[in-house]
């Protein structure tokens, strides 16, 4: 694996809009860096029963969960995401026609986003959500995390069968 990802662990000792946000930096490095330095066909290539579990899906779909849960939930933003009723894996089908370094890169732009829209908002804050439901930005970050890590898993299994290549 080759990448210009820096992870940085999270802090022992902090506080917790600090710990939550580094956790969840941490899990966005990893992501980054079990999908750099394959070739294209990899990256697309599927391992799995599902033929939508590749390393260019999960980046895909990782990029429009984190616009869902930071510009549409948090932000108030219009939800832009590729999936519908009709086309519920939208995000992965999209994958398969973008190159690896494209996802990388509007991966990498939408956390930015995020952190962000983070950034403005304390973890207490709360936000209308699914119509009579409220949400806070902690329960975001969290879930986010939770999502994150989840997916980083598929992507450290599917890389090792791709190529070998393991760690962190």
């Amino acid at each position: 694996m080759t990448s210009t990802e820096t992870r940085i662990d999270p802090p022992y000792v902090a506080d917790e809009s600090t710990q939550l946000t580094a956790f969840l930096d941490y899990h966005r490095a990893t992501v980054v860096t079990k999908a750099a330095g394959l070739s294209e066909e990899d990256a697309h290539r599927s391992l799995l029963p599902s033929e939508l579990m590749t390393v260019a899906g999960l980046l895909s779909h990782l990029r429009w969960v984190e616009a869902y849960w930071f510009d549409v939930v948090l932000d108030g933003q219009p939800d832009r995401a590729p999936y519908s009723k009709e086309h519920p894996d939208g995000e992965f089908e999209i994958a398969a026609e973008l190159s690896l370094s494209q996802l990388i890169d509007d991966y990498r732009a939408q956390c930015a986003t995020s952190r962000e829209i983070t950034a403005r908002r304390g973890l207490d804050d709360v936000v209308d959500f699914r119509g009579d439901e409220q949400v806070n930005v902690r329960w975001v970050i969290v879930h986010m995390i939770e999502e994150t890590a989840r997916h980083a898993g598929h992507l450290d299994v599917i890389r090792e069968q791709l190529d070998g290549a393991t760690g962190e």
